[in-house]
């Protein structure tokens, strides 16, 4: 989930600073049951900003090493007496190490992680799941220590606020929630502009769910009598966004809230036309445009199928600017390296 204010309004950072805290909007989704909340470190904090060699803490049990037999097994595992060999150890937060992987326990032994605002999603194809599915601290440090989100929400958090007001200081937290297997074909980003739903995109938009399209008319349906019933007029902003679930029962859950801005990603949708209102005629039937439905977007064939947009983050951000073009000095140089190799042969 990421952070911004609404462009089209001025919005202080300490007015969304608390509106979309873990107090503000996490506890109105969930309970200690399927959630828990925990105040980050400032040392765990630091880690996590390390720019050195990704060297990951947190472990909950020290790996296991066997004992040489003989003098001579040991003179083979000893590698170097170099004394001036350098050994990256991993720094040890012990206290927190055992609060996490308690609240771990208690919520079934695989949470989701995530800080106050974003979760690692750019980062799940470094885990050896290749997902953000976390059993240990140490699985956590390695999404969060690999992920540009992480980073942005602990050096950038209102980058996007048009309030010249100086930012707040924040106390960011850890927060996991109980691990479940949804199916993202039943994810859905729902857009909320003066407590009025005006919008709602297919969550996984790179992927055509057949579904969707013959159900869209009901899914909207569904989705407007939950907002109706358990959020309109109870949250604490009129400008925002929410994801839910609609299992195959067609019964919705809620699964977070977002800022009604430019970071949140708006999927099938714009910014200009969320800010404008333009563009947002639902194409329903008579009877469903009459009762105000909300613009419905969903990918409609496998013709429209695109890439996964966290692809590009498994490259090195050098490889990203050169093959898009967005560093021009990063090319020229590409350029002049290539060119004195050349000269070279």
């Amino acid at each position: 989930m990421d952070i911004t204010a609404d462009t089209s309004q001025s919005q202080a950072p300490e007015e969304v600073n608390f509106r979309f805290s873990c107090e503000g909007h996490v506890r109105f989704c969930w309970n200690d049951s399927v959630g828990v909340i925990l105040p980050l470190p400032q040392n765990v904090k630091d880690y996590l900003l390390d720019d050195g060699t990704l060297v990951v803490s947190g472990r909950e049990d020290p790996p296991a090493h066997s004992q040489p037999d003989s003098d001579d097994e040991a003179e083979e595992i000893q590698w170097s007496d170099d004394e001036n060999t350098a050994t990256l150890t991993a720094p040890e937060f012990p206290e927190f190490t055992t609060k996490v992987q308690e609240a771990i326990n208690s919520l079934g032994g695989s949470v989701f992680p995530k800080l106050n605002w974003s979760a690692p999603r750019d980062a799940y194809w470094i885990a050896m799941n290749s997902s953000l599915k976390c059993k240990t601290l140490s699985d956590i440090f390695l999404l969060f220590k690999s992920s540009d989100f992480i980073t942005r929400d602990f050096t950038q958090p209102f980058i996007h606020c048009t309030d010249d007001s100086p930012d707040p200081c924040m106390e960011y937290e850890l927060v996991l929630r109980k691990w479940c297997e949804l199916i993202p074909g039943a994810e859905f980003r729902c857009f909320v502009k003066e407590n009025k739903l005006i919008g709602i995109s297919q969550r996984d938009y790179t992927q055509y769910y057949d579904h969707i399209s013959k159900q869209k008319e009901e899914i909207c349906r569904c989705i407007q009598d939950f907002f109706k019933k358990h959020i309109q007029y109870k949250f604490l902003d009129e400008d925002f966004v929410f994801d839910i679930y609609r299992d195959s029962r067609g019964k919705v859950w809620l699964i977070d809230f977002n800022p009604f801005g430019e970071v949140t990603d708006s999927l099938l949708f714009t910014w200009d036309e969320l800010l404008s209102g333009t563009n947002l005629k639902g194409d329903f039937s008579e009877e469903a445009l009459e009762q105000d439905a909300p613009a419905f977007r969903c990918t409609n064939s496998e013709v429209t199928v695109q890439p996964s947009p966290y692809l590009s983050y498994r490259l090195p951000k050098d490889f990203v600017d050169l093959s898009t073009g967005e560093d021009a000095h990063k090319l020229i140089d590409f350029l002049k390296l290539k060119r004195n190799q050349q000269e070279d042969d």
